[in-house]
């Protein structure tokens, strides 16, 4: 094999699998993400009018990790599909100024809403059910929290898990997680 070949093999072996799209406030950007007035209210209806889940992912610019995300694990055709499917996905800005208004009616910039929802990690995903009790906050109502990154595998499951109503039977998620990983081997 020719220098000019092994180098340009090693390049291309260098290379992410696909690159994230970035937006002008410095997050990523999916196909999937939705624009909304950021009211969770609307949100809420629009993704049931859908037949959908409402995901609320809290990013914040130059994370690793969301990078890691976006690039490694919703980058993932079947992970792509099933949230293009599945969910109705907007995007929060752990440090942005936008207004966010919860579904107990409270509105404040995005930053001050994730601080009061106790997220401190990106990235962060917070699934909410179908209907959400009044009063309650969104992370009041989540059914599932996951703050940080982590692989394929994990990350469908969970979508899997969320999508079917696992948690409404008492299932835990690491018991659904550790019976798919049994049931592969």
């Amino acid at each position: 094999m020719s220098f000019i070949r092994i180098t340009l093999l090693a390049l291309s072996l260098a290379l992410p699998v696909q690159a994230a799209t970035i937006g002008d406030d410095g997050l990523h950007k999916e196909p999937w993400l939705r624009e909304t007035f950021k009211d969770l209210r609307e949100d809420l209806a629009e993704a049931n009018s859908e037949g959908k889940r409402l995901m609320i992912l809290i990013e914040q610019r130059g994370c690793i990790y969301c990078k890691k995300m976006h690039e490694e694990v919703f980058s993932d055709p079947e992970i792509a599909q099933d949230i293009t499917d599945n969910y109705f996905v907007i995007q929060i800005n752990m440090f942005g100024d936008v207004a966010v208004t919860d579904f107990d009616g409270t509105e404040l910039p995005e930053k001050e809403m994730v601080n009061r929802w106790g997220a401190m990690f990106t990235p962060t995903m917070i699934f909410l059910p179908e209907e959400v009790p009044e009063g309650q906050t969104a992370a009041q109502a989540a059914v599932a929290t996951m703050p940080g990154a982590f692989g394929k595998g994990t990350t469908a499951a969970l979508l899997e898990w969320v999508r079917d109503h696992g948690y409404e039977n008492g299932e835990n998620f690491q018991k659904y997680v550790a019976e798919k990983v049994n049931a592969a081997e």
